[in-house]
């Protein structure tokens, strides 16, 4: 006689009752992932910029799905042109709505940013502003890492004069009156101008300062020391050359960021370029070639991969994708 323990584990070994079986062990173990995934997804860090003191936090009022919608967004698409030129060339996307224009004009390379879609985050380096206190810190992390569309090189070393900086209210370098100033503020919009005379705006909530001698556009023209002083006014260069790599970062009278850069450049033919391509307000970013470099990340299922924007430029270790001990910006999705 078969007992009923017997005729149980009978019935579970007949093929019918083991496929049952490895039906509902797919959809536990469906469930779990799902599960997972989710949870992993809601624990994300996210760029949001730190909320004023005594207002309240905006996430609080959206539903928690929305959120997740917005955690788990689609990276920007973004693309390399196989040879800029003169006239704008749409290199990134974002909701397939153009967001990022390249061209390459007379040995100069010039990046567009549309503001009302991407944002810049300034980042401080392992030596310059150090390691601890940042938001922003030595490389592009996981706040940016599938938003990032472009990075490039901040300013002079923070143990040059006339420097500054300020991010998240965390100061590396104090702030000092009538500096060239890249100013993002608290709702993630930037602006360019001489701190104190324009610039931070009335009533708006500053997040970080960039600060890097005078301003090299000021009206729309060039400083009027931009042939005449170049090395005393706008930096020391290898060998004393005057000739050497340069960037910069001007905004347009529509609040379009401009990037610019080139390896053979002065402070005036960077300006003229500038103003060419609509500045009406521009800051000198770092020179010589070691320090001046800008990428194009390029979305994959496995990170970003970084794409050279300057011809000829030596390059940052890393890419910005790993830790760099110069600060710098990205310009990431909003």
């Amino acid at each position: 006689m078969v007992n009923r323990k017997a005729r149980g584990r009978m019935r579970r070994n007949t093929p019918a009752s083991r496929a049952v079986y490895a039906r509902r062990r797919a959809v536990a173990l469906a469930s779990a992932t799902v599960s997972v995934v989710v949870l992993v997804a809601l624990a994300l860090p996210t760029a949001q910029a730190p909320r004023a003191a005594g207002r309240k936090d905006a996430r609080a009022l959206v539903p928690r799905h929305a959120q997740l919608r917005v955690l788990l967004a689609s990276p920007p698409v973004v693309t390399v042109p196989v040879a800029p030129g003169p006239s704008w060339t749409a290199v990134a996307s974002v909701g397939s709505q153009p967001a990022a224009w390249l061209a390459q004009r007379g040995g100069v390379t010039l990046m567009r940013f549309d503001q009302a879609k991407l944002r810049v985050d300034l980042h401080a380096g392992s030596l310059d502003g150090g390691t601890t206190g940042w938001t922003y810190g030595d490389q592009i992390g996981g706040r940016e890492v599938h938003q990032v569309i472009a990075g490039f090189n901040g300013g002079f070393k923070l143990t040059y004069s006339n420097v500054g900086f300020v991010s998240g209210g965390h100061v590396a370098v104090p702030l000092k009156k009538g500096l060239a100033s890249i100013v993002t503020y608290a709702n993630g919009t930037t602006d360019i101008g001489a701190w104190g005379a324009g610039i931070p705006s009335p009533g708006e909530k500053v997040y970080s300062v960039l600060q890097n001698q005078l301003l090299l556009v000021s009206n729309a023209l060039a400083a009027p020391t931009v042939s005449t002083c170049i090395t005393t006014c706008w930096g020391n260069t290898i060998q004393n050359l005057t000739v050497v790599a340069r960037s910069a970062l001007g905004i347009t009278a529509s609040g379009e960021l401009i990037w610019a850069a080139g390896e053979h450049l002065t402070p005036a033919s960077l300006a003229s370029a500038l103003i060419a391509a609509g500045v009406v307000r521009a800051i000198e970013l770092d020179i010589n070639p070691d320090w001046v470099a800008g990428y194009l990340y390029v979305h994959h299922a496995g990170g970003p991969v970084a794409n050279p924007l300057v011809p000829g430029q030596l390059g940052i270790a890393g890419q910005l994708l790993a830790p760099d001990t110069r600060d710098f910006l990205t310009v990431v999705a909003r």
